[in-house]
């Protein structure tokens, strides 16, 4: 039998809450979200950057809440309302505190993640093939902030087997009290790369930044780092300096812990040969991308080192993909029924590794004898001063790609547009609608179209409309269930 998530008192009492009203024996959720909320959930009343939560109560009655969790301050703003209330000093800190509560309780074997790339893919590759070897909790889309993290963990069922947390920053002290909230058994950090470089000094600041994942781990927790990563021995110091005793690699070294013995695209994915401490597994994914096989060696060592069968582990991977906007493909047909072209759909977030990555699955794809590979190419955001050089570098691994076309559109992307000047063929455009159109002239049966950008391009609505227009009768693609949040970490 499920058990309730919360009952009224055991919130009244983690929060340090005053009721208003006759608490509910059983809560079923937890919620910051009216557009979300299911009947019965409680509904934590945060501000945001945009909005307050407070002016959202009414459709939190409407759609059902049980309880309604206000700050103190708000109270007499408030006016009659009808549902028990759970009164803070504030209702952020109180959701943290909800937090701390549901992990002390917590028998679970909980993994956090984190990473400048791969953060979500490796979250929801290790929650799917745990999900037949125990209850798995996992944070949803990439809420990996500091109210995506206290959420999740006050989400964390009493009778969870496994609990799976994406934790990000784009700042230094970020990662640090949301780890120590989470107080992980495996932490993985997937790979060290200039993302958000322009809140940093360098990259070796990032890895400083992510390093502060250890300081969370419980003793005799495991750190898991990529060993391909340059940035491995700088982490492994940080590692044992905030006490931990047990560190694994995983990658293409010889002396890794989790290694790729042999990989192979099988068109509409890949096989890949591993060896997780000492077992031999052989792993089908429905996703390309050496990237990606690369996140699955780390998704097995955590199973191993949660007490998964790893075995199980390699074969349920048959059956997970990677998520829209992180190299889900579509086929699509061509109007008047003139053939088929496949989309593959990076349009999530960019930064220089994660570009680099897509445009190597662009090179692997496919493609017939008359088809072409194009990458659509957007903005990479949040790059500081280094934006330009970082642009330019990109030249290269567009190159390498082998493209028959590249479409860019953006301000900064105005820099890898003059790198590529007579190398390939490319067209700059102002706007994501501009650009649309001209994929739309361009596109031939048999092409295979990369998308990729940061997340605020709007490329994701590019991808979407491409979907709706081809493909009418696919289901839309659904958006992050958060009303008021500020921005996700990286």
């Amino acid at each position: 039998m499920t058990l309730a998530l919360w009952t009224g008192s055991e919130m009244a009492e983690a929060t340090g809450g005053r009721p208003v009203g006759a608490l509910p024996s059983a809560i079923s959720g937890i919620s910051i979200d009216t557009r979300t909320l299911q009947p019965g959930e409680a509904f934590f009343a945060i501000k945001g950057e945009s909005f307050d939560g407070h002016a959202f109560l009414r459709q939190a009655i409407a759609a059902g809440a049980g309880l309604l969790v206000v700050a103190e301050k708000k109270l007499p703003a408030l006016g009659s309302v009808t549902v028990p209330l759970l009164v803070v000093d504030d209702v952020l800190k109180a959701l943290e505190r909800l937090a701390v509560a549901a992990r002390a309780r917590s028998q679970a074997r909980i993994v956090a993640v984190t990473g400048s790339v791969g953060k979500t893919t490796t979250k929801d590759a290790l929650t799917h093939v745990l999900e037949r070897q125990g209850e798995v909790h996992a944070s949803l889309a990439s809420f990996n902030n500091h109210w995506g993290v206290p959420l999740t963990l006050a989400r964390l069922p009493r009778e969870a087997a496994f609990a799976v947390f994406e934790i990000g920053m784009n700042h230094p002290n970020e990662i640090r009290p949301l780890v120590k909230m989470v107080r992980p058994h495996v932490a993985i950090i997937t790979l060290i790369a200039p993302a958000h470089l322009g809140f940093f000094r360098d990259i070796d600041e990032i890895a400083e930044a992510k390093a502060e994942i250890f300081e969370g781990l419980v003793p005799g927790g495991t750190a898991v780092l990529n060993a391909d990563d340059p940035q491995l021995e700088h982490l492994s110091r940080r590692a044992r300096a905030a006490g931990v005793t047990r560190i694994t690699t995983f990658g293409e070294a010889a002396d890794a812990d989790y290694r790729l013995t042999a990989l192979r695209s099988t068109g509409s994915g890949q096989r890949l040969a591993a060896r997780i401490d000492g077992t031999d597994v052989t792993v089908e994914i429905g996703s390309g991308g050496r990237h990606i096989a690369q996140n699955v060696l780390a998704v097995l060592g955590a199973a191993d080192l949660t007490g998964a069968d790893v075995e199980t582990a390699a074969a349920d991977l048959a059956s997970w993909r990677a998520g829209k906007g992180r190299g889900a493909r579509v086929t699509l047909p061509l109007p008047g029924g003139g053939g088929e072209w496949t989309l593959i759909d990076e349009s999530y977030n960019a930064n220089p590794a994660s570009m680099r990555a897509a445009l190597s699955l662009l090179a692997q794809s496919a493609a017939g004898t008359d088809a072409r590979r194009i990458a659509v190419l957007g903005d990479m955001l949040e790059l500081g001063v280094h934006s330009r050089n970082l642009h330019v570098e990109l030249a290269s691994a567009v190159l390498d790609a082998h493209p028959d076309l590249v479409l860019l559109a953006g301000t900064e992307m105005t820099a890898l547009d003059a790198a590529l000047e007579r190398l390939v063929r490319h067209e700059w455009h102002s706007s994501t609608d501009e650009l649309r159109a001209s994929l739309l002239r361009h596109l031939r049966p048999g092409d295979v179209v990369m998308i990729k950008a940061s997340k605020s391009i709007g490329f994701s609505k590019v991808v979407d409309d491409l979907i709706g227009q081809f493909a009418p009768q696919a289901a839309p693609r659904s958006g992050e269930p958060a009303s008021n949040p500020p921005r996700q970490g990286a």
